[in-house]
């Protein structure tokens, strides 16, 4: 398949900062203003991805890209998962959600978890692409770093050197994160 230009279903700047940078040769169109966020009321990931990608290449007519991302710690049962952007509440920020999370794993010894990105291209013409990427790693015992948003200031890479995402340059955090991976999986099927 091969797609030049792409309308981003995500209205977060962070997000669209990094599938920039991840997707070189696409023109990406932000958004139209009117068009609003769509519900992710899916229950997996790859449902999120699916519902927003559909729902903006349906609204605009042209093809849409969209990705869902979830933090499973593994000593939370797999916790927050598809719920990480509101694991503290519906209106939580990034900073309710790391403080409950931190919260939750105090006095745990396991801090394994791992971080996937599911990424969905779909077309007028119905076709629908589907990739992911999962990155495996520590939650740390308190945030750091000043970069990043969401769970970076908590998210120590397993094959990183030893810094959350927080303390990366985007470019250091898009060559190990899961939406790096997803996004470079998605650039391959797109031959770019």
């Amino acid at each position: 398949m091969s797609l030049t230009r792409l309308v981003l279903a995500t209205a977060n700047p962070d997000k669209v900062v990094e599938i920039s940078a991840l997707l070189p040769g696409v023109d990406l169109v932000s958004r139209p203003s009117d068009i609003p966020e769509v519900v992710e009321d899916g229950d997996t990931l790859e449902a999120n991805a699916l519902l927003k990608a559909r729902a903006i290449c349906a609204a605009t007519g042209s093809p849409a890209v969209a990705d869902d991302t979830g933090l499973e710690v593994m000593a939370l049962g797999g916790a927050p998962g598809v719920w990480s952007a509101r694991f503290a509440g519906e209106n939580a920020t990034y900073g309710d959600n790391v403080a409950k999370l931190i919260a939750d794993l105090e006095g745990e010894s396991d801090r394994t978890a791992r971080f996937r990105t599911v990424a969905a291209i779909v077309t007028p013409d119905g076709e629908e692409i589907v990739v992911d990427g999962v990155t495996w790693g520590t939650i740390a015992i308190e945030p750091v770093g000043s970069g990043g948003f969401g769970y970076d200031p908590v998210f120590i890479p397993d094959d990183g050197d030893g810094r959350v995402y927080a303390q990366m340059t985007l470019d250091e955090k898009n060559a190990l994160s899961q939406r790096g991976r997803a996004f470079r999986a998605l650039a391959k099927t797109l031959a770019l």
